[in-house]
């Protein structure tokens, strides 16, 4: 069962509040034209990318203190931990920019929550999309270009990521070819 928005009084659309498929929609009192979303759109994608691009870069100058360890037992464990903060950072660094897009819907009164807005964003961001909540009319463009972005900025950082744990083997063979001279 499609989970419904909130919707008071001054925002159901004269069909019940739902759409032909049953997903909970509210009127938009304020439908923008193509070029106005496109517009916002251009200025959150522009945003997001400044973010994982700053993110990513104080990610590798965290990591690049990476040295070589004295003993395989720590060097294994330097592994870890590097890799444990690769992850959480792609991690945080993709929930900043959920959040920045989840705002935007909210700024503009897209959805009636912050936690409808998120739940959206989420969605949408990594091309789940339930369908169960959907943009109104006249800002629908803001959400196919988040899941364009997304995807996008996923795939930099799963880039970002194999590079890491790539750079950790070599890290690792040049210490076995070290003990081994």
């Amino acid at each position: 069962m499609p989970v419904q928005a909130r919707l008071t009084p001054t925002n159901v659309p004269p069909s019940n509040g739902l759409s032909w498929a049953g997903r909970a929609v509210h009127a938009n009192p304020t439908a923008m034209t193509l070029s106005t979303q496109l517009g916002i759109a251009t200025a959150v994608v522009a945003l997001t990318v400044l973010v994982h691009l700053v993110g990513l870069g104080a990610l590798l100058a965290i990591l690049r203190r990476h040295r070589h360890a004295s003993s395989r037992m720590l060097a294994a464990m330097f592994n870890t931990a590097a890799i444990l903060l690769a992850a959480f950072g792609l991690f945080a660094l993709h929930s900043v920019e959920i959040w920045i897009w989840a705002g935007v819907y909210r700024w503009l009164n897209a959805f009636p929550d912050f936690e409808q807005a998120l739940y959206f964003s989420t969605s949408t961001y990594v091309t789940i999309g339930y369908g169960d909540l959907v943009l109104p009319p006249g800002s629908r463009i803001l959400g196919a270009i988040e899941g364009a972005s997304g995807i996008i900025l996923i795939g930099w950082s799963t880039a970002f990521f194999f590079s890491i744990v790539d750079r950790l083997k070599l890290l690792e063979r040049g210490f076995e070819h070290d003990r081994a001279e």
